[in-house]
C-alpha cells in the first residue's frame, strides 16, 4: 500500500486524515474562514470553487487561489470543482471545467486536485497534473443512491486504472443496508485491489458511521465541518477528531 505524502501530512498511514472545506462565496469571506477552520487543525483543506461566485472568471479564479494558498501554507489545499450533476453550486460546460483545472494544476498553488471521474476529458486533465506534481484525488458522487458493491469497487478500480492517487467515492444511503454496502465495498476494495489510499463515505446522517469508521474498513480519510458543511452528514471537525482518537487509541 503506498503512502500519499504531502509535507508532513501522510495519507494512508494511521489514523484517517481530516479534510475540511472551505465554502465561501467571495475571497474576502473565504480569508476570514480560513482564520476560522485554522484553529480546529485540520490535516488538508479543501476549497469547494464551484460557490465562488466569479468562478467562471479563470483569472478572479486564480487570483483568489493564491491569496488562500498564503493564508494557510503549509497546510495541503485540495482544489475542488464539484460539477453540478455530481451535487455542485454550478452548471460550466466540459470544455471550462477541463481548463480551469488545467490551468489551476500550473499555478504551483495545488497540492492535490479533484478529477471526476465521468468528466469526458479525465485522461487529458490527469496528464496535466501529473506533470506539474499534482496529486490527483479522482472522484465520483452519487446523491441519489447507493450503487450494488460490485459497481462502487468496479469505479473504485477504474480511478486506480486511470492513474489516480486517491480514489474517492461517496454515495446516497435509503437504509442502513446501503451503509453496509459501501463498507463492504470499501473493504474490499482496500483489501482485495488497492495499492493506493482511497476514500469513500456513505453521506446524510444514515451513513454518518462511515465517516467515522475508515480506519477500520480502509478509507484514509474524512470531511468534517468547517463554518459550512459541504455534504450531508459531515460533522463539525473538533468531533470528528475525538471520535477518531477514541477509535484509533483502542484499535492498537
Amino acid at each position: 500500500m503506498q503512502v500519499v505524502s504531502i509535507r508532513d501530512v501522510h495519507i494512508g498511514e494511521g489514523i484517517p486524515k481530516i479534510i475540511v472545506p472551505l465554502m465561501g462565496k467571495k475571497e474576502e469571506n473565504l480569508l476570514l474562514e480560513i482564520r476560522e477552520i485554522l484553529q480546529t487543525e485540520p490535516d488538508i483543506i479543501e476549497w469547494r470553487v464551484d460557490v465562488l461566485e466569479e468562478v467562471e472568471n479563470i483569472a478572479a479564479v486564480k487570483q483568489t487561489l493564491s491569496a488562500i494558498r498564503k493564508e494557510l501554507y503549509p497546510i495541503p489545499l485540495l482544489f475542488t470543482f464539484r460539477s453540478h450533476r455530481e451535487g455542485g453550486n454550478k452548471i460550466i460546460t466540459d470544455a471550462y471545467y477541463k481548463q480551469l483545472l488545467e490551468e489551476v494544476s500550473q499555478t504551483n498553488d495545488v497540492d492535490l486536485l479533484d478529477v471526476e471521474l465521468f468528466s469526458p476529458h479525465v485522461n487529458e486533465i490527469v496528464e496535466t497534473a501529473k506533470n506539474n506534481h499534482v496529486t490527483i484525488v479522482m472522484s465520483n458522487h452519487d446523491f441519489e443512491k447507493t450503487p450494488a458493491k460490485e459497481e462502487i469497487v468496479w469505479r473504485l478500480r477504474k480511478m486506480q486504472e486511470l492513474g489516480a492517487h486517491i480514489p474517492k467515492i461517496a454515495v446516497m444511503p435509503k437504509t442502513p443496508e446501503d451503509v453496509l454496502t459501501l463498507l463492504d465495498a470499501t473493504y474490499t476494495m482496500h483489501t482485495l485491489h488497492a495499492d493506493r489510499p482511497i476514500i469513500t463515505m456513505s453521506m446524510a446522517s444514515t451513513g454518518l458511521i462511515s465517516r467515522i469508521a475508515g480506519e477500520t474498513f480502509g478509507s484514509a480519510a474524512t470531511f468534517g465541518s468547517g463554518k459550512e458543511a459541504s455534504a450531508p452528514g459531515q460533522i463539525p471537525v473538533n468531533e470528528l477528531r475525538n471520535v477518531l482518537g477514541i477509535l484509533h487509541k483502542n484499535m492498537r
